[in-house]
């Protein structure tokens, strides 16, 4: 297993969780928990996925990623789990 954090914030619109979730599963990329929540308008999501059955390297989904969050007016970021874990321990 591979695990990685994806994070997705912004103005809320229509079709957040549905385009980034349908760009994952056409990569072969497991949904393994998802938090999401709106304050007023504001759009904020958790991920955790698995990209160990990827064709896609990680550098390729991440910037994928990023780049259908430019199109939806998004900041979509994707962190190794070992990484965002050292980040954010206390």
């Amino acid at each position: 297993m591979k695990k990685t954090i994806i994070t997705v914030v912004g103005k809320d619109t229509v079709g957040i969780i549905a385009r980034v979730c349908t760009y994952l599963a056409e990569n072969k990329v497991n949904v393994l928990d998802i938090s999401q929540t709106i304050v007023q308008e504001y759009f904020n999501m958790m991920m955790i996925a698995d990209i160990a059955n990827s064709p896609k390297s990680f550098a390729d989904i991440s910037e994928a990623l990023e780049a259908i969050g430019e199109e939806m007016g998004l900041k979509i970021k994707m962190q190794s789990e070992d990484i965002f874990q050292k980040m954010h321990r206390i």
